[in-house]
């Protein structure tokens, strides 16, 4: 089976556009999002309650803490929210109903199971036209983007909730222009 395609910016742009012209345009931006600029893998995001992103301060955490039935592997695991993406977060909380305890609902307003969400995430991808792209996408597209910036990957491994490097590795996808730029980096 083949791994799901890295988006480019270009491309993830495009996919935006697309949901921004849709219904649920707000949260299936936020999911989308989860994944491309947190590393989230499709369950975690459907996993998601409010109280997991919104301190009892009424700000958005700059570190989600997800307990072991919120992960893969039954592993408690901490995701490290961006500025950008905790502005993205805090927008979307605004627009929910304040009873509202799961962060993303569907139209009937139950929680999204994982299934459910990586079917919508799919028709997303499909809709905006980018062939090979999956649910997990976003997932290895923020690997991919870090590992071009020079992250390490030890550090890629702890932000993807990986046990081991080799499983991290597999993820970075690599380009012509990251072996272009490699050998202009010898002088």
């Amino acid at each position: 089976m083949a791994q799901a395609k890295t988006l480019t910016s270009k491309e993830l742009r495009r996919v935006l556009d697309h949901v921004a012209s849709r219904p649920h345009g707000a949260r299936n931006r936020l999911m989308l999002l989860m994944t491309h600029w947190a590393g989230m893998r499709v369950g975690e995001v459907a996993a998601l309650r409010v109280a997991d992103v919104l301190g009892v301060d009424g700000n958005v955490k700059g570190e989600i803490r997800l307990d072991a039935t919120q992960t893969k592997g039954d592993r408690a695991r901490t995701v490290f929210v961006s500025e950008r993406l905790r502005k993205e977060i805090g927008a979307f909380i605004k627009t929910l109903d304040k009873r509202q305890q799961q962060l993303f609902a569907t139209q009937k307003r139950a929680a999204f199971s994982a299934n459910s969400l990586c079917q919508t995430l799919n028709a997303i991808y499909r809709g905006a036209g980018v062939d090979g792209a999956s649910s997990h996408s976003g997932r290895r597209s923020f690997i991919t983007a870090l590992a071009n910036k020079g992250v390490g990957v030890r550090v890629l491994a702890a932000l993807a909730g990986h046990r081991s490097i080799s499983t991290t590795q597999r993820y970075i996808d690599v380009n012509d222009d990251m072996q272009r730029a490699a050998v202009e980096l010898l002088m």
